[in-house]
């Protein structure tokens, strides 16, 4: 794992950027996993920027969406699908049907779910990640199997709570769908971010602890192509 370590978040957000802006240009068939939330928002916002200004372009591109909360209402504002929207997609000029969801109200959702596993298994270049404070990935929460596939998973109380920042109602998920630790780890290339100092603590545990699943973000440390990204206050006990 490479650690990239940055003074404050606008430098923070402007490697990253600067980073996806060349892989999208280098590789314009990119095939991207990608998480919603407030740690990717501020990117997010900076390549709308890029996107509205030409200077980069999602039209050849493929994005799949990282996971998806359970129990909720299909136009609840908090759904990962359209907050992933809100946040980027509706800015960038990347083709409906190159977006693919999941969906936790599939009438068959083992197919679908097996479905969507082997598109993602089938190759992700650009895998990026945000990191839960008990060090999940997605919704794969501690003692996920590193095997494991794109399935429904139950949500630690922990990321129940920390959800409610994307909801206005208090009908809080506790399941969702989630890729695959699997499909994380053989993903060509991973980018995991991190910033603020809510961060600082998981930080330190998966850049100095025990690599093992009590931490799945850990297990990105035997990856041979991934980079953490952190801000001063997220790497400031590394």
């Amino acid at each position: 794992m490479n650690l990239l370590r940055f003074d404050g978040e606008p430098a923070w957000i402007d490697t990253v950027c600067a980073l996806w802006r060349d892989r999208l240009r280098t590789q314009p068939y990119l095939r991207m996993c990608l998480p919603s939330g407030t740690t990717p928002a501020p990117i997010y916002a900076e390549m709308s920027r890029s996107a509205r200004a030409g200077q980069v372009s999602f039209s050849r591109a493929t994005v799949f969406a990282l996971d998806e909360f359970g129990g909720l209402a299909p136009d609840d504002p908090g759904r990962t699908r359209l907050t992933l929207q809100r946040q980027l997609l509706d800015a960038v000029d990347l083709p409906g049907a190159s977006f693919h969801t999941l969906d936790p109200d599939a009438p068959d959702l083992t197919r679908h779910l097996a479905a969507f596993d082997a598109d993602v298994r089938g190759g992700i270049d650009l895998m990026i990640l945000g990191i839960g404070l008990n060090g999940h990935l997605g919704m794969n929460e501690p003692g996920s199997d590193e095997e494991s596939p794109t399935r429904r998973v139950d949500l630690h109380d922990s990321t129940i709570q920390a959800s409610a920042r994307y909801f206005t109602h208090a009908h809080l998920p506790r399941w969702g769908v989630t890729v695959g630790l699997q499909a994380i780890l053989t993903s060509k290339e991973v980018w995991l971010l991190a910033n603020g100092q809510r961060k600082a603590d998981i930080v330190r545990c998966i850049v100095q602890g025990e690599i093992g699943t009590a931490v799945p973000a850990s297990l990105l440390r035997r990856h041979p192509n991934c980079s953490l990204f952190v801000d001063a206050e997220a790497g400031s006990l590394v």
